[in-house]
């Protein structure tokens, strides 16, 4: 697993990269929040109250492989306690970031 710090808005949060074979499982982590790649289950965190969406990859790349990947991305899906804090489909993973 890689471990690297994101600079926010205001804030620090924590990037991790964990190699599955062929692909990366990839979530940036603030103190109220997620933000992860499209193989997160928001929805299953919704029922825990907490904080989450999930990106895909911008300008057409494939797949999200690093934090930048999701930095990049724009969300595609966002729980309701994600929609209350001003997460919406479309913005990129870092503005998502920057509300939670």
């Amino acid at each position: 697993m890689q471990h690297e710090t994101v600079r926010l808005t205001g804030k620090d949060a924590d990037g991790y990269v964990i190699p599955l074979g062929p692909a990366n499982l990839v979530a940036v982590v603030t103190d109220t929040g997620m933000v992860g790649c499209g193989a997160f289950d928001v929805d299953a965190l919704e029922k825990f109250g907490y904080p989450a969406a999930r990106v895909k990859p911008a300008g057409g790349a494939s797949s999200i492989a690093t934090v930048e990947d999701l930095l990049r991305g724009e969300i595609k899906g966002a729980n309701r306690y994600a929609q209350e804090r001003g997460v919406a489909a479309g913005m990129t993973g870092r503005e998502a970031l920057d509300r939670l």
